[in-house]
């Protein structure tokens, strides 16, 4: 089985790449284990953003986190990534996630994925 490659949405791809080091490649490393088809080491479905959206929980000496939709055929397409600050995920944050996700299925309608 080939690796489904990543879609981008949003700033999500910079947003990463902002991370401090260690949390940018935890973050790789687990999307990475999403290309090939397995389940990252600390996830949870976050279906208040959207369907089959599921938060990629990356702890270092801070917490991020990763929002991403693993369920279609073609691709993998993170959403949105963040800084965690407070035990609950900000309303902003969610609201962001779920913004994008609208885009990501107006974008497969218009795309005609099935």
């Amino acid at each position: 089985m080939s690796d489904k490659p990543i879609y981008w949405i949003g700033s999500s791809k910079q947003d990463i790449a902002d991370f401090p080091t260690e949390a940018r490649r935890k973050a790789g490393f687990q999307l990475r284990a999403v290309q090939k088809g397995q389940s990252p080491s600390d996830f949870k479905p976050m279906s208040t953003v959207g369907q089959g959206v599921e938060e990629i929980r990356i702890r270092t000496e801070n917490a991020y986190r990763v929002f991403y939709v693993a369920r279609f055929s073609e691709a993998i397409y993170v959403l949105h990534a963040f800084q965690k600050k407070t035990q609950k995920t900000s309303k902003k944050d969610i609201k962001i996630g779920q913004q994008r996700y609208k885009q990501l299925i107006e974008y497969r309608q218009n795309k005609n994925f099935r």
